[in-house]
């Protein structure tokens, strides 16, 4: 079944963009994945079939990958647990298969993580017209698609409305504190290299991603960083088949590019101005979104989506 939004007995907690999140306890959240989708920070009209699954079984099977090198929120993804540990869901079984996760509580930090292991997207873009990123100069000579080694960790402030804005480290640090800053860099570069070298395996290159990061106690009352939200997604992520990259262009990908690319005609055609409200999406460009999810997901796992339990 297609969901836009949910509507659960609990406590709503936040709704972002994609995700609508609810209180369990002091200590836990439900995290709900909708079939929403945004591009430029703006969100559809429509839905994307499958999309919510996609995201959240594959931020799963990530987890487990990485969870050796970070800790992290998920608790469980699994919808029978789920209800065993929150028995409000029960009835709620269908809507939520495949596209919920109880997690760690935690105080997020106002910053998206981001690795750039390719220019490519807003950082093309500005180092095209002004040789640098963040504001920041970069090397001269570079081309679109062009590797980076090594890779740039380039943080941006998060927007529930609006635009995502590129900020220098030297921000980053103000707003959060030099200790903290260093922690999110380190970290952000570890998972960045670890899921690169997983996906590939895979054939697939990670051209950049981002990620956000929390604050949880510890046992010993001491602050900790834990990774959270969704973990190299078509949402957070481009992918690329490895097979065909060739730097000094745009590359093929995995994640939403057709709707991307929909919306970037639109506005060079002058059609949409790049802010809310949206252009209507055709059906194809629906389906090619849709068939994008669905194909990462395989190459990714080596397994179909249960589409039943999604759609």
């Amino acid at each position: 079944m297609l969901m836009e939004a949910s509507s659960l007995p609990l406590t709503p907690f936040r709704r972002g963009k994609v995700r609508d999140v609810y209180v369990v306890d002091d200590e836990r959240l439900l995290v709900v994945a909708t079939d929403r989708v945004s591009a430029f920070d703006v969100v559809m009209a429509e839905t994307i079939p499958h999309k919510g699954a996609v995201l959240t079984q594959i931020t799963a099977w990530w987890l487990k990958r990485l969870e050796s090198r970070v800790q992290h929120h998920m608790l469980s993804a699994d919808i029978a647990e789920i209800v065993r540990e929150v028995p409000q869901l029960q009835g709620h079984e269908r809507e939520l298969t495949g596209r919920s996760m109880v997690c760690r509580r935690a105080t997020v930090f106002p910053i998206e993580c981001v690795v750039r292991g390719y220019l490519s997207g807003s950082a093309w873009k500005e180092y095209r017209d002004k040789g640098t990123l963040a504001g920041e100069p970069l090397v001269k000579g570079l081309r679109e698609s062009d590797r980076l080694d090594p890779p740039l960790f380039s943080p941006a402030t998060k927007a529930d409305e609006g635009h995502d804005e590129n900020i220098p480290v030297e921000r980053m640090r103000s707003i959060i504190g030099g200790q903290w800053a260093g922690e999110l860099e380190r970290l952000s570069r570890e998972v960045y290299e670890a899921g690169r070298a997983i996906a590939a395996e895979r054939g697939i290159i990670i051209a950049d991603t981002k990620f956000e990061f929390g604050r949880v106690r510890s046992e010993k009352r001491a602050e900790k960083v834990i990774l959270v939200d969704e973990v190299l997604t078509p949402d957070s992520s481009r992918f690329w088949p490895a097979d065909v990259y060739e730097p000094g262009h745009g590359q093929p990908s995995f994640d939403k590019q057709p709707l991307r690319d929909y919306l970037e005609a639109e506005k060079q055609a002058g059609r949409w101005n790049g802010n809310y409200p949206p252009p209507r999406l055709p059906k194809e460009v629906i389906d090619a979104t849709a068939q994008r999810y669905l194909d990462i997901y395989r190459r990714l796992t080596g397994r179909s989506l249960n589409t039943d339990a999604s759609h």
